[in-house]
């Protein structure tokens, strides 16, 4: 019975690790072409698995590589202007029509796949162009191989100049090791920045130093982007072709160019108003014998006086049974009598 009891907990056992194999398996990005060799002008159908759920990437053609070490030449090497971008769906998976255009550099000749957000992942398939000049890649240097051994980081701060649009400047820190058998002298490195959905823009840049064969060391390289930059930005390392490591970079918006703005927009409508004004009162007609109008003075209430207004004398008539004052004149006239009438006749 204990006999029979082992053995049915060891097949279970088996077959619950028979049943894990292939889930533990993890499926690395490929890409297969309709065609292997193909002419400038016409189109090739490219199709891929093992990639990222939901995941946007981008279909170059490029020289100068071959699917074992990479684009040599970076992104220099592609027809960029003629890429493709396509997004994978629920497992992974993505079909996509390329057309065939020449790329600046000669051939060998891969079609080159690369995930634009997210994890870094690449792939290559071999492709042939028709007429299209060959020549051999040059030999590695050595055999000198570099790997990330930690995170990145930005190093460095907005300051009073980039709240009002100056380019935002960080710089990339980040430690490789050399995995190879070759020291490794004065590496080009191609850093890249990408702002949202957009493919990366990369830019070469040496570093200067030799990292000996399991040997380390901590990489310090700028990174700019242009003058009034905002919004989520990714920094990508990458070194012989292959991405090394990638960073998130939020960049703040310059409130301070639209703060300036704002400004100009209520400061120069009330100046071409008020100069409006002004010239409409110079070009106005004068009336002929106006004269300006005196400029009212103003009185501070309580502490001067009000000048007496000038009274002139009345010139209307003098009613008949109203008389002036008596004068020096009419002092040796008699006065009526009392009682009597002055205006009724004798």
């Amino acid at each position: 019975m204990r006999r029979t009891c082992a053995g049915a907990v060891l097949l279970v056992l088996l077959a619950v690790l028979a049943g894990a194999g292939p889930v533990a398996a993890v499926e690395r990005p490929r890409v297969e072409l309709s065609a292997a060799r193909a002419g400038a002008g016409g189109v090739v159908t490219v199709s891929g698995s093992g990639w990222r759920a939901r995941a946007l990437l981008t279909l170059l053609v490029c020289g100068q590589a071959e699917p074992d070490r990479g684009v040599t030449g970076g992104s220099n090497s592609c027809a960029n202007a003629d890429g493709r971008a396509v997004t994978t769906d629920a497992e992974g998976r993505f079909r996509r029509t390329l057309p065939i255009v020449e790329p600046p550099v000669p051939c060998p000749c891969v079609v080159h796949v690369e995930t634009v957000t997210g994890a870094g992942a690449e792939a290559d398939a071999a492709l042939q162009v028709a007429g299209h000049t060959v020549e051999p890649l040059p030999a590695e240097r050595s055999g000198g191989r570099l790997s990330l051994l930690a995170d990145t980081r930005l190093r460095g701060e907005s300051g009073l100049l980039t709240w009002f649009g100056s380019p935002p400047a960080r710089t990339l820190e980040v430690t490789v090791g050399n995995v190879g058998t070759s020291p490794v002298k004065n590496p080009v490195f191609q850093v890249g920045t990408a702002h949202g959905v957009f493919a990366p823009q990369w830019q070469d840049q040496r570093w200067r130093g030799t990292i000996r064969p399991g040997g380390e060391a901590r990489i310090e390289l700028p990174v700019e982007l242009a003058a009034g930059a905002h919004g989520d930005y990714t920094v990508s390392l990458k070194y012989g072709g292959k991405v090394l490591a990638e960073h998130p970079w939020g960049v703040g918006r310059p409130w301070g160019v639209t703060l300036f703005w704002a400004l100009v927009l209520l400061v120069v409508p009330a100046a071409l108003f008020r100069a409006g004004l002004a010239l409409v009162d110079h070009l106005r007609p004068r009336r002929p014998g106006h004269a300006a109008r005196p400029a009212r003075r103003k009185r501070l209430p309580g502490l001067l006086p009000r000048p007496p207004r000038a009274t002139t004398p009345s010139t209307a008539p003098a009613l008949p049974w109203v008389t002036p004052d008596a004068g020096p004149e009419d002092e040796e006239r008699p006065s009526a009598p009392y009682g009597k009438d002055p205006t009724a006749k004798a």
